[in-house]
């Protein structure tokens, strides 16, 4: 099976490279896309979400916020605000951070920045589901 080069790269440095990956799936603002050898080229903007990567069938996560990708038929570049692979994530940190941005979101005070804690929560569900995959 053809395969592609895969890099995800954070403005702190690369967090994820395998030359031989089979299929990577990336959560678009637009949705769910996989990517295998030989895709159109293609630059899009990333949601929050878990990036997988299959190859020899095994699959590797890594929890990315935001960025964009770009796609050649040879290679999938993940340019990401943040990303942390599941041995990274430190759980409990992530839980609690879930834990505060559901207290926001239900709060009813003035002053609460729904869109910022919905972002929050989005971003402490994917680092747990990720660190979970471990």
């Amino acid at each position: 099976m053809e395969t592609v080069r895969v890099s995800v790269v954070t403005p702190d440095g690369a967090v994820y490279e395998d030359e031989g990956v089979e299929l990577a799936v990336l959560k678009t603002v637009e949705g769910e896309i996989g990517v295998k050898a030989k895709h159109i080229p293609l630059l899009a903007p990333l949601a929050i979400g878990p990036a997988r990567f299959l190859k020899g069938g095994k699959e590797a996560q890594v929890s990315v916020i935001g960025g964009f990708v770009e796609v050649r038929p040879d290679q999938v570049t993940i340019l990401a605000e943040a990303a942390e692979r599941p041995e990274q994530i430190d759980l409990s940190r992530a839980e609690k951070a879930r834990q505060r941005a559901e207290e926001r979101l239900h709060k009813q005070q003035e002053g609460i920045d729904k869109k910022r804690a919905e972002i929050a929560l989005q971003r402490a569900i994917t680092r747990m589901n990720v660190a979970k995959h471990r």
